[in-house]
């Protein structure tokens, strides 16, 4: 028995669904977008 061809939505799998898994209202999310990320990385 051979092996399915992969389909597309198969070849970015964890790609496409960590941005539908994350809810954008969690604290933590908008805490992160009100941290100053450029400070941390000069530093």
């Amino acid at each position: 028995m051979k092996a399915k061809p992969k389909g597309p939505e198969q070849d970015d799998l964890f790609r496409a669904r960590l941005v539908e898994i994350i809810d954008m209202r969690h604290e933590l999310v908008q805490l992160a977008a009100l941290i100053d990320w450029e400070f941390f990385a000069r530093e």
